[in-house]
């Protein structure tokens, strides 16, 4: 069994995807046209995804995000990017989506819910895809916004709306002011996660845990810079949502097969690592390709990645039954995938 089958074939949750992030370059540009957005120049659509760091893309993800307007827009991109997770060889996903943006343009989040919610259904029924969404604060707006964020979020929780993460532009805008949002999202029981560590130093990945109440911690490489707090991790069974990719395209960490890239050093330290793709048509990835990347980097064997995909259930906000009896299920999965490569 070739190692692309091998990662397509790994039973494997996908727990780090923003919705915006996850809209195909022909998409973006049908509902632009649609509703009006203007855009870039371009010669092929596929230009409007290039960019040399966080904050180019940043803006090309505002522009995608502007260009989504009604009900049938947010099922398209939900519907779509759920179709992909599957064809990855996706088994469960916890998504991002940042209401701000839409809201700032004039969407009523009822709107925006309507479409996604629908989405997530009709995924699960098409592709047996179990689903869950994870709102998003935009941490380059004011702290008012963020109370005003859990307004409109607090009364959808459900089964579906599980949590609230924090995104966008982290190195100027640590973690730390956030704590009396995160405070009242925890008391109405919402799970929490943060981007830290991507852009900002490790202290944002301790004021995450420490401040916020972070349960796991989005991307967090430069984690590798506290030696105390790698071990403080390790022994609190941290699990860190990393983006092979997303790193080589949108960090200083261009070369995944160097020595010193922040992914093989919290590998290689034992943290608890999930895989996962970010934004995957505007890093021109899946979640499978994410898995082959990295074990190709990094000389990954394949009870290694087994075990990366195992962490991303084990990781995973599902009702705790349900956990237990499905990584009961994927582990004989995986398990004869490993036994069929060894008699290979």
């Amino acid at each position: 069994m070739n190692l692309e089958t091998f990662v397509q074939a790994l039973p494997k949750a996908e727990l780090h995807l923003h919705l915006e992030g996850a809209v195909n370059a022909q998409t973006f540009l049908k509902l632009a046209r649609k509703n009006g957005t203007t855009l870039p120049s371009f010669a092929e659509v596929e230009e409007l995804y290039r960019y040399e760091n966080l904050v180019d893309f940043l803006q090309v993800y505002d522009l995608v995000a502007k260009s989504v307007v009604d009900a049938d827009d947010f099922h398209l991109i939900t519907y779509e990017a759920l179709a992909h997770v599957a064809n990855a060889g996706g088994r469960y996903a916890e998504f991002f989506f940042s209401p701000q943006v839409h809201q700032d343009a004039g969407v009523a989040y009822e709107t925006m819910f309507a479409g996604i919610l629908k989405a997530m259904d009709d995924a699960e029924h098409d592709f047996g895809l179990v689903s869950r969404v994870i709102p998003a604060l935009n941490r380059e707006l004011s702290i008012e916004r963020g109370f005003e964020f859990l307004d409109l979020v607090l009364p959808f929780r459900s089964d579906k709306v599980i949590g609230i993460g924090l995104d966008y532009d982290e190195e100027p805008f640590p973690p730390a002011p956030f704590k009396a949002v995160y405070d009242k999202a925890k008391r109405a029981g919402m799970r929490l996660t943060a981007h830290a560590g991507e852009g900002g130093p490790a202290a944002n990945v301790r004021d995450a845990l420490d401040l916020l109440g972070a349960e796991r911690i989005d991307h967090g490489y430069r984690v590798m810079e506290d030696p105390d707090l790698v071990a403080r991790c390790i022994a609190d069974d941290i699990a860190f949502t990393v983006c092979p990719s997303s790193t080589v395209i949108l960090t200083r960490w261009r070369d995944l097969a160097a020595g010193d890239h922040p992914i093989r050093a919290m590998l290689d330290a034992g943290l608890k690592l999930v895989i996962d793709t970010d934004d995957p048509p505007m890093l021109q990835t899946d979640l499978a390709k994410e898995y082959r990347l990295l074990a190709e980097a990094m000389s990954l064997d394949r009870r290694t990645l087994a075990q990366l995909a195992l962490n991303s259930l084990d990781a995973a906000w599902l009702d705790e039954s349900l956990k237990r009896e499905w990584r009961a299920a994927w582990a004989i999965e995986v398990d004869r995938l490993l036994a069929a490569e060894a008699d290979a």
